[in-house]
């Protein structure tokens, strides 16, 4: 993979060089949040693995500027702020992933080529329909019978880990560890809750029926 660093700590980001080189990809750097948009939008790479507190422009702002500017490269986030309120203001803002510093080189990884087979896992490259809805992973947007639906990022990654693997269960810690990044059960129904609001915009939509829930697993959207 073509992977940009963004990250300001020169040992973080020697370490990241040393370990992600090491798995075989190609890396460039940029050690601000201006850099970081000045090398997106004059180069092509397969993902971004982003920090968060940058100098100049902050690692969020990163995120939503790309997003603004139709660059839907996949980007995780790493960083060392690793509540819930980061996490979710990460991925709310357009983020693919969202992980805590330190992280295993051999984690970052996995989470990379997760995140690439996601966008590269459907028949047309990038895009997954199911049921009338048709999805596209790169720009990330949703369409019903050609309508655009106005799903918030967190929502949009439920659809998509549901539409992904249409015809099969997917576990609340599925959806945890594949949505929030979570390897333990939070105390809170933050599952739930997204559900309950990703059906909901679903139903406005005249998208009925859609999302099954499998009482004691999870969820599932069936193929007819």
């Amino acid at each position: 993979m073509r992977l940009l660093i963004v990250e300001d700590d020169p040992e973080t980001a020697a370490a990241l060089v040393r370990d992600l080189t090491g798995f075989g990809h190609s890396l460039a750097i940029a050690r601000d949040g201006r850099d970081a948009l000045f090398i997106a939008s004059d180069e092509k790479f397969d993902a971004i693995v982003l920090d968060r507190m940058l100098p100049l422009v902050d690692g969020i702002d990163v995120v939503k500027r790309l997003r603004n500017q139709e660059n839907f490269v996949p980007l995780v986030m790493l960083t060392a702020l690793g509540d819930l309120a980061h996490r979710i203001e990460g991925l709310e803002s357009g983020a693919d992933d969202y992980l805590v510093k330190p992280v295993d080189p051999t984690e970052l990884n996995a989470r990379l080529n997760a995140i690439m087979r996601r966008y590269a896992g459907s028949i047309e490259p990038g895009m997954v329909r199911a049921r009338g809805i048709e999805m596209s992973l790169l720009q990330q947007t949703v369409k019903y019978r050609g309508k655009l639906l106005n799903l918030k990022p967190i929502e949009f990654r439920i659809l998509r880990e549901l539409l992904i693997n249409v015809g099969q269960i997917v576990t609340r810690s599925m959806l945890l560890e594949t949505v929030w990044g979570y390897y333990f059960e939070p105390d809170s129904n933050i599952v739930e809750m997204h559900v309950h609001k990703l059906r909901a915009e679903m139903r406005v939509n005249g998208v009925s029926n859609l999302i099954t829930t499998v009482r004691g697993s999870g969820y599932i959207v069936h193929e007819k």
